[in-house]
């Protein structure tokens, strides 16, 4: 499985920790993050993930920025996209079961690092329940006229 990682100047930290853990676990990550702690925009890295799940060139997402709100606000710009800026293990997981979300937000500044690599392992590990929460999915996206 691939998945697309990006990050601002907040996440650069966490961000080599959360690539070292996916590749340990035997997934490839494309890095579209700063590698630097120097301050950045974060819709520059955060584009370029979306525009990899979208693309279907990454399964899923991880971003990162100190709020985890410009990130994920920033990705939710993409049709196809649902990323969901989560802060604890019940978020995380209801992003994926209720809501099929395909990229999880990272609030950098206002977890651990222990807390955010759960995080990505629930994330990757909990499959959309479907059912009805499908129809509700099904009414995210709208077209811009």
């Amino acid at each position: 499985m691939v998945i697309a990682i990006g990050n601002d100047h907040a996440g650069t930290n966490y961000k080599f920790e959360i690539v070292k853990h996916l590749e340990h676990k035997g997934f490839t990550v494309l890095n579209f993050g700063t590698d630097t702690t120097d301050s950045m925009d974060y819709p520059d890295t955060i584009h370029l993930v979306a525009n990899a799940v979208e693309n279907n060139k990454a399964t899923f997402g991880i971003i990162l920025c100190g709020s985890g709100n410009g990130a994920q606000i920033t990705a939710n710009k993409h049709q196809k996209i649902r990323a969901a800026l989560c802060w604890n293990n019940e978020l995380v997981e209801l992003a994926r079961l209720h809501n099929d979300a395909n990229i999880l937000s990272i609030p950098a500044r206002f977890v651990s690092l222990h807390q955010a690599l759960h995080f990505v392992d629930i994330f990757l590990n909990t499959s959309f329940e479907g059912g009805r929460h499908q129809k509700r999915v099904a009414k995210i996206p709208i077209k811009c006229n």
